[in-house]
């Protein structure tokens, strides 16, 4: 056991480890509409099961007991299906929805009130040891099956749109989507009901779709005044034929 670790930190202390759950267990009524009381939140919520068994996992990864860490790990995935490093530092009032297929690597650094949908993931792109894998800052959101790789960082506040796969730095409070991940719409946009954390992660702007709209509104606009051309064409031929 490494002596020089700080018993005080959070996530290290009794006292430390039961306000991090207590507090994990606490935010997931105030994001999921179908979390009706507590009891069931506890109970019945895999990936409330897993920041739980990792919230274990990391205080012994810390301590430097590491086998066991990696061992709970290993038992928490075979119960939950998310698969969290226990060296990965994850921040107060985190919340996976679903959780299942969730994997978040080793040196991934996650901030407060981060909310993860199920077949998330936050990888690594290199076999060099050192920072491998995202950074997300507090208040980011990940839409269902979502890939951030590398050691990257997802600004605060930021949104990553369903199943896009994000591989460069995403500013503070914007949204991406698609693969490669790109930046379209940023917070001011977005709504934000009675304070809380929004999580739409489904309702963006299609690029694709806005350009195709662009290009059939031209075609109708051309088609009508092309029509119009016509029509007058027609009306002074014939005024041409009368004449004669």
């Amino acid at each position: 056991m490494d002596a020089t670790v700080n018993r005080d930190e959070p996530g290290v202390s009794l006292s430390a480890l039961w306000n991090s759950i207590r507090e994990d267990i606490l935010c997931v009524k105030g994001r999921d509409p179908a979390a009706r009381h507590l009891l069931e939140v506890v109970l019945t919520y895999p990936g409330l099961h897993a920041i739980i068994w990792y919230r274990l996992a990391h205080v012994l990864w810390r301590l430097k007991i590491r086998f066991v860490a990696r061992f709970i790990s290993w038992f928490a995935r075979f119960l939950t299906n998310v698969d969290i490093h226990p060296g990965a530092t994850i921040g107060r009032r985190f919340f996976i929805d679903h959780g299942a297929g969730v994997v978040i690597g080793e040196t991934a650094e996650i901030g407060d009130d981060v909310t993860l949908y199920h077949g998330v993931t936050l990888g690594g792109t290199s076999w060099s040891p050192g920072k491998r894998h995202p950074t997300l800052e507090s208040g980011v959101l990940v839409g269902a099956g979502a890939k951030i790789l590398g050691p990257i960082t997802v600004g605060e506040n930021a949104r990553v749109g369903a199943n896009s796969v994000v591989i460069s730095d995403v500013p503070p409070g914007m949204t991406v989507v698609g693969i490669p991940g790109k930046i379209i719409k940023d917070r001011h946009e977005r709504k934000l009901i009675d304070g809380k954390i929004d999580l739409e992660h489904h309702l963006f702007p299609d690029p694709v779709g806005d350009a195709i709209t662009t290009l059939l509104d031209r075609i109708n606009d051309l088609e009508r005044r092309l029509a119009k051309f016509e029509d007058q064409e027609q009306h002074h031929a014939k005024g041409e034929l009368e004449g004669r």
